[in-house]
């Protein structure tokens, strides 16, 4: 049997789901069979799993981080905000229907954390280390009765625990205190001792509090993590959309049901990216329209503030107009929805030439592409597909050439005047194909080529674990798991 270690925070953006995805690597790289999980997560960015259906993005990254493929068992439960307080619930990968957050409590959350402990037992019997993140904090008075991605999650596991805090925030001392207080007795047992995240300046000026929190519950504090730059995607539940000054101007419209925007975090790191709300703020050389969770109601959003005849103004001065997933579904000329806002044929914005159907399967996975658009035509690139729209276009941005590993030819997308659609998620993190996309703008500007820093996800996990590890007591955390 495996044991298991949970990483807790004081509160949302703590920093669990970086320092679970260092723990993972860090603890691969000393030779263990580590797996990442998370009973419930909460998020609009998703990614497909080994069988097909969806998981957080955290967990995927953090099965990265194990040299682990993605699997539904790392995130049994995915709530997907709907808005209006629902929220579509995603069991084992598969959609199982939308809900209020009340009906929820009430009716379903019982038996799905009953089954998601059924999973959790099936990785400790198959692995030697689990990695567990919790959610939010620990103890919401409000909330802690129907908590089923923390405490209860930790002592069924019984597993150890670290308390992570942001000490960045500022009161990190007085979260942790206030954190412990509100355990019982059982889950303060269980904590082994504590982490400060993002910290920036001289370490030792904390070790009065230390001192403090050691006299108070007999634990220690286990590292203090500097404060460090990274690519990584973070959980979604606190994402700030950033306005990245700099020009050529790229523009993404925030819609009410943005998702996926984690498809455009390479393009924060080379130009100027605003997140816009308002019609009048349409003016980039580069608008974006990203993934829906609700496709035809962002539709008829863009059409009732303005924005549809704000993109079509700017495309005709000559801005570029992008659509990814429910973007380019929304950019093509209609749109047959009975599934998911189950409105009927409803008018594209006609950009591109592509009709859609929505079927009433989900399509998740990992896709291999050539591209057909222009400056990019040739290239081969992958991304992954989450949706239930079906497209056919007599212009296709790119064929899909494999599924899953599984060679396929499949067209997919569409190609406009000065646009282009596409069902790839992830298509600006092939970086070969973000550069002649920027650059084949850019010179019609006469600007200098702009060059995106090589990257990979890898080096990146591997640069965030090396940090974490050399300011963290590895040896205690082992010692305490007894492996």
């Amino acid at each position: 049997m495996g044991r298991a270690l949970m990483v807790l925070g004081t509160s949302s953006g703590a920093g669990k789901s970086l320092l679970v995805t260092a723990l993972c690597r860090i603890f691969s790289n000393l030779g263990y069979d580590v797996v990442p999980f998370k009973s419930q997560n909460m998020s609009l960015n998703s990614a497909p799993s080994i069988e097909g259906g969806e998981i957080s993005r955290a967990q995927y990254l953090q099965a990265i981080a194990c040299r682990k493929r993605p699997s539904v068992k790392f995130n049994p439960i995915l709530l997907k905000p709907e808005g209006n307080m629902r929220s579509q619930v995603v069991f084992m990968g598969k959609p199982i229907g939308s809900v209020s957050a009340r009906e929820y409590m009430l009716s379903r959350k019982e038996e799905l954390f009953r089954k998601a402990m059924e999973v959790l037992d099936g990785l400790k019997e198959d692995h030697d280390l689990v990695i567990i993140e919790g959610a939010g904090s620990p103890v919401e008075i409000n909330l802690k009765d129907y908590d089923i991605a923390n405490t209860r999650v930790m002592l069924h596991a019984k597993a150890k625990g670290i308390l992570v805090t942001d000490i960045d925030r500022g009161g990190s001392f007085a979260s942790i205190v206030g954190t412990m207080e509100l355990l019982n007795e059982r889950e303060r047992e269980a904590i082994i001792g504590f982490v400060f995240n993002k910290f920036r300046g001289d370490a030792s000026l904390l070790r009065p509090g230390f001192e403090y929190l050691e006299r108070r519950y007999g634990k220690p504090t286990l590292g203090v993590i500097p404060y460090v730059e990274h690519r990584l995607p973070e959980e979604d539940s606190l994402a700030e959309f950033p306005k990245v000054k700099g020009e050529p101007h790229i523009q993404i419209i925030k819609l009410p049901h943005i998702s996926n925007f984690t498809d455009f975090e390479p393009l924060h790191w080379a130009n100027g990216v605003d997140y816009v709300t308002k019609a009048e703020e349409i003016k980039g050389d580069v608008i974006i329209i990203p993934g829906s969770k609700n496709t035809v109601e962002d539709l008829l959003w863009l059409r009732e503030n303005g924005f549809e005849d704000a993109i079509l103004e700017a495309h005709r001065e000559g801005s570029f107009v992008v659509g990814i997933c429910g973007g380019f579904q929304i950019l093509g000329e209609k749109i047959t929805d009975t599934v998911e806002s189950k409105r009927g044929t409803i008018r594209g914005i006609g950009l591109l030439p592509a009709k859609t159907f929505f079927g009433k399967v989900k399509r998740t996975n990992h896709l291999r592409a050539e591209v057909l658009w222009g400056p990019a035509k040739g290239l081969a690139v992958e991304g992954y597909e989450i949706r239930f729209g079906r497209s056919t276009s007599a212009k296709p941005f790119s064929v899909i050439t494999a599924v899953n590993g599984v060679k396929t030819f499949e067209p997919e997308g569409a190609i406009g005047k000065r646009a282009f659609g596409t069902y790839l998620h992830g298509i600006f993190h092939n970086f070969a194909f973000t550069e002649r996309f920027l650059n084949s703008l850019w010179a019609e500007r006469g600007l200098e080529p702009v060059s995106i820093e090589g990257w990979s996800m890898e080096e990146e996990i591997e640069r965030l674990s090396r940090v974490v590890e050399r300011h963290l007591d590895v040896e205690r955390i082992l010692e305490e798991l007894g492996v």
